[in-house]
């Protein structure tokens, strides 16, 4: 069994003029992550790993969670690779992870985050929002057959508002 849960980044700001990868979540965003990582504990697998997009709006994301979920800071694994807006290369990364993570949280980007939750997961959603928690759990023992898994919990900021 693998379950894997998909957070879009928080809201990020476009004020400054700075490179995608460097914009900082606003004080909305940071609300968000709060509202939800306050209220996503109890839908969390035993164990998990939590691994964040290279962004610096996935990364501030990624700590608030941690943070409200006492996982360790440290053990967060930041990779390049998971800064990508194709969910054909998300898939390709996901399906490329060890076997021996049966749960992982991923704080990545859209289209990539709601394209990736259609095509494997069995509740349509529109668009995953910013701060936006979807849990897809599957059917498998390895990464790479991961196929048609089942939608376990969809939470979004508009939700606990």
């Amino acid at each position: 069994m693998k379950n894997l849960i998909l957070i879009r980044h928080a809201k990020s700001s476009w004020e400054a003029p700075l490179h995608d990868k460097d914009r900082p979540l606003t004080s909305q965003g940071m609300q968000s992550a709060h509202l939800v990582s306050s209220h996503v504990i109890k839908y969390l697998p035993k164990t998990f790993s939590i691994w964040s997009s290279t962004a610096e709006r996935a990364v501030e994301t990624a700590l608030i969670f941690a943070q409200n979920i006492n996982f360790p800071l440290e053990s967060i694994l930041y990779k390049d690779d998971l800064y990508t807006f194709d969910e054909r290369k998300l898939e390709n990364v996901i399906k490329s992870y060890s076997n021996g993570y049966d749960s992982i949280i991923i704080f990545g980007h859209n289209e990539a985050i709601t394209n990736f939750v259609n095509k494997f997961g069995d509740i349509y959603i529109e668009n995953v929002p910013t701060a936006g928690f979807v849990h897809i759990e599957f059917d498998n023992e390895s990464w790479d057959a991961i196929n048609k898994g089942k939608t376990k919990k969809i939470l979004f900021p508009r939700d606990l508002k």
